[in-house]
Formats: C-alpha cells, sequence, structure tokens
C-alpha cells in the first residue's frame, strides 16, 4: 500500500516510521521538500540511536527507511491512503485536503489525525469520503488507534481502517464523532484541573502530580502529561470543547494561555511547568 502523510513532524515521521515497518511505502509531507528530508533524516538517526543500543539491526533500519520517501505534492495522486497530521486547524486541514481531493484518485481513502476537531465538516465538500485515524504520541509506542466516525462515514470505511489499524500492530477503537472523542476529552481537562490546582495554591506542581501518581497509580501526572503533550495542543483542544459545548468545565486555565503566549509549551521547547534544559 501507497501511504501519503501531510505533517511530518513527531507525529507524521511516527505514522509513516509505523507504516512502513510493516512492508508499506510511506510518503513523508511537510511545508518543503527539504522540510521533510530533514524529518525523514530525524526518523533515521532515532532509528540509528536504537541501532546503537542493540535495539534494532542495521539491516532494520535500513529496510524500514528504504520504505519512508520524500516527494513532490503531485506524487500523492496515486496514493491507496491520505493521512493528515497538519496543525489542529479547522481551516488548514480543510485547505489541504480540498487540495489533495483535486489530484487524488477515486478509490483513494482519506483520513485525518485530528486529536478533537469534526469529521463531518472537516469533510464537507470533498469527493473523497473521510475518516478520523488519531494516533497518539509517541505513535510507534502507543498501541492505541481512535477510529472516527463523522455523520457521512460509511460504516464499511470505519471497518477497513479498524483492521488496518490492526494489521499495522495497534488496538483500534471505534468513536462517534464528538468533540475530542473519548481519550482527549478525559484527558485533557485533567490537565488542564492540574493547572487549576496550581494556581489556586493547592499545591505544588511536584506535589500534584506525585498525587496523582502515587493516589491513582498514573505513570505522570497532569502537569508533566501537559508538558509532554505540549500546553499549545491542551489549549487548543480545551477551546475545541469549550466552544463546541458552551460548558464552563471545559473553559482553559488562563495560566495555560499565559504559558502558551510566553513559548513555555512543554518538553519540546524545553520548559512548561518542569524545566527541561537541566
Amino acid at each position: 500500500m501507497k501511504v501519503a502523510i501531510f505533517g511530518a513532524g513527531t507525529m507524521g515521521s511516527g505514522i509513516a516510521q509505523v507504516f512502513a515497518a510493516k512492508g508499506h511505502t510511506a510518503l513523508m509531507y511537510a511545508s518543503s521538500v527539504a522540510s521533510a528530508q530533514r524529518h525523514k533524516d530525524k526518523l533515521y538517526a532515532s532509528l540509528n540511536k536504537k541501532v546503537a543500543k542493540g535495539k534494532m539491526a542495521q539491516e532494520a533500519a535500513d529496510d524500514l527507511m528504504s520504505r519512508v520517501l520524500v516527494e513532490e505534492f503531485e506524487a500523492a495522486a496515486d496514493a491507496d491512503l491520505v493521512i493528515e497530521c497538519v496543525a489542529e486547524n479547522m481551516a488548514t486541514k480543510k485547505e489541504l485536503l480540498g487540495r489533495l481531493d483535486a489530484i487524488c484518485k477515486e478509490s483513494a481513502i482519506f483520513a485525518s489525525n485530528t486529536s478533537s476537531l469534526s469529521i463531518t465538516e472537516m469533510a464537507n465538500g470533498l469527493n473523497h469520503q473521510l475518516v478520523g485515524m488519531h494516533f497518539f504520541n509517541p505513535v510507534p509506542a502507543m498501541k492505541l488507534v481512535e477510529v472516527i466516525a463523522g455523520g457521512n462515514t460509511p460504516a464499511e470505511l470505519v471497518e477497513y481502517i479498524k483492521n488496518l489499524s490492526i494489521e499495522i500492530g495497534k488496538t483500534p477503537v471505534v468513536v462517534n464523532e464528538a468533540p475530542g472523542f473519548v481519550v482527549n476529552k478525559i484527558l485533557i481537562p485533567y490537565c488542564n484541573e492540574g493547572v487549576c490546582l496550581l494556581q489556586e495554591g493547592v499545591a505544588s506542581a511536584e506535589d500534584i502530580d506525585l498525587a496523582m501518581q502515587l493516589g491513582c497509580n498514573h505513570p505522570m501526572g497532569p502537569l508533566h502529561l501537559g508538558d509532554l503533550v505540549g500546553w499549545d495542543i491542551v489549549l487548543n483542544i480545551m477551546d475545541v470543547l469549550y466552544n463546541e459545548t458552551h460548558d464552563s468545565k471545559y473553559r482553559a486555565n488562563v495560566l495555560i494561555r499565559k504559558m502558551v503566549r510566553a513559548g513555555k509549551l512543554g518538553i519540546k521547547s524545553g520548559e512548561g511547568f518542569f524545566n527541561y534544559n537541566k
């Protein structure tokens, strides 16, 4: 299968790795060919680290990377599956899907890796059917894929993506469209509530996280989790939840907005509620 993945960042690179590891051809696209090549090189470097640690054979790494390709936009025209994982912005996603709709073969399947946006709205105006295929970070390690049915997504397409997820080593759950779907509708407000506790002075960041780790057996607390996800993404999803439901329990804490404006996004920026520049 030829899979075209648009958005070659952390998620896109991980998705490309997973498909290539199962023998599929993965085309990686970014804002430019040069940018996509940099992401491909970064992926190769991460695999070589595994080789150096004895966790992967060099032949396996080279074989996998031989199926990860960087091409011009038009090369996606004969892709069997197109997965978009660009910025979590409806206008950005619709613009990309509209361009792809015009060039891709009729039988191509369109999938979105959106973490919270409406599949139904995203599909409006497209000739190709669209389904949600939401992976989790880091993609090679995380087993779950949320398969999201929009208002007009055929049942057979949902079933196909469900089976494809199993084929690439993932465990799918089928979700009817709702803001945030299953995981993020529970998880993101959890991160937000951790920030609320911090702002109210209930406990320190360290103790809030420690309480949830030891009291609920969570692998990490809400503040470290938000640092891992990225507070820009947390804020974006909170805004989607609030705008879709108008329920005050989904109103993002103002401290999150302040952190995002200051560029303190978490691990990816080197600082969030904890410092990672040490």
